[in-house]
């Protein structure tokens, strides 16, 4: 009869639960500490490295516009400015949202790892 476990070599997981990984491989220390967390706190810990992932977003891609001139929607008038920061917020809103470029799975890593050995202290 198979128990709801599985064996790792650092605990045991339910074996419905998906195995974090990290560069390509299972990350057992992740999927410790996850059970340490409880879900409110895992989610809130995914939103706000997706939120820290939008906010260097929206540095770079205010970096990235700042220097063009020129007519339509990226040229020098007043208005422009206001309208060209609106716009970059909401493209690394998206970006971050649609999985960004990898900085988020990062920070919510260390985020749930801080926890987890705060719970075990």
């Amino acid at each position: 009869m198979q128990s709801g476990l599985t064996n790792h070599p650092h605990g045991s997981m339910p074996i419905n639960a998906l195995m974090p990984m990290l560069n390509g491989r299972p990350d057992y220390q992740l999927a410790e500490a996850l059970t340490k967390v409880s879900p409110q706190a895992q989610v809130k810990a995914k939103a706000t490295a997706t939120d820290f992932e939008a906010m260097f977003l929206n540095s770079m891609f205010s970096q990235m516009t700042s220097g063009i001139k020129g007519e339509g929607p990226f040229g020098d008038t007043p208005g422009t400015g206001v309208w060209r920061s609106m716009l970059t917020e909401q493209y690394s809103k998206s970006f971050a949202k649609a999985g960004g470029v990898g900085i988020s799975n990062d920070v919510y890593r260390t985020l749930i790892l801080q926890q987890a050995n705060r719970a075990g202290q």
